[in-house]
């Protein structure tokens, strides 16, 4: 057993959604989260500068004695995450794998759509993972630009909103595909609008799916924590940045207060 944290980090707030369902099935858990509030949005950035950003926030959560990595953005797991596992030793974690066989094990007739950030869409990552791991898989893949900004305004049942995924979103329906892969950790979000949009098509959240790799990662290796002596456990926030929103936008995707602690990652 490990009572040692897991580390999370993302390039905002979207990464609380893992958190959130690392908090829900690993209780005993641990979790110091970084938002790189000061660099966002990882989606428009080059691949270079997202490893060198990935780096960083690695080594300050490093700083807290981590005994696992979690690269809780589909942008920086899309360009950065090899890199990472090439640096440093410890397990690490990324968002889009785990999606990927939530999809494969949901779909039924192999059609698959991610949406996602420009960047992770350019990657081609998702085609790829998809390619080795379903080889009669087929996947459709649209960028999403504008649904960080809508849903960091809170516009998460506006009807802007609405308007905007039905034109995103129409195309996986003329394509048939039965299964959606919500490939940025902001998605969940506003699920229910791509419910309606898309009635009957399964969506995969990335967030839950990692969680269960997470789970099953730190059982194999034994290292699951204990329950605390002295109750919950004592979860750390930081961001590069307290941006105006930051701590309602944190406290609208966990559902209770966050008190973030502003830190530089150089």
């Amino acid at each position: 057993m490990d009572k040692r944290p897991i580390g999370i980090f993302d390039s905002g707030v979207g990464g609380l959604t893992v958190a959130k369902e690392v908090m829900n099935l690993l209780p005993n858990e641990t979790i110091v989260y970084l938002g790189d509030t000061a660099n966002l949005p990882y989606g428009e950035k080059s691949a270079e500068i997202i490893r060198h950003y990935s780096v960083d926030n690695t080594e300050f959560l490093l700083k807290h004695d981590i005994k696992m990595l979690v690269v809780a953005c589909n942008t920086a797991s899309s360009v950065a995450l090899e890199h990472l596992k090439s640096l440093y030793t410890i397990p690490i974690v990324g968002v889009i794998e785990p999606a990927v066989k939530g999809a494969i094990f949901a779909t039924r007739n192999k059609k698959i759509g991610v949406i996602g950030t420009n960047r992770t869409i350019k990657s081609n990552v998702y085609a790829e993972m998809l390619a080795k791991l379903e080889p009669e898989g087929e996947i459709h893949s649209r960028s999403c630009p504008l649904f960080v900004p809508l849903i960091e305004e809170f516009f998460v049942e506006h009807d802007a909103t609405r308007l905007i995924a039905a034109e995103y979103l129409k195309e996986f329906k003329e394509q048939g595909a039965d299964t959606l892969i919500l490939g940025c950790t902001h998605y969940p979000l506003i699920k229910e609008i791509i419910a309606e949009i898309l009635p009957g098509v399964k969506l995969v959240d990335s967030a839950f799916s990692t969680a269960r790799d997470i789970h099953s990662l730190l059982d194999t290796h034994k290292m699951l924590a204990l329950s605390p002596k002295d109750g919950k456990p004592k979860h750390r926030f930081f961001a590069t940045d307290l941006t105006p929103k930051l701590n309602e936008l944190a406290k609208y995707i966990i559902g209770s207060g966050i008190d973030f602690e502003e830190i530089s990652v150089k």
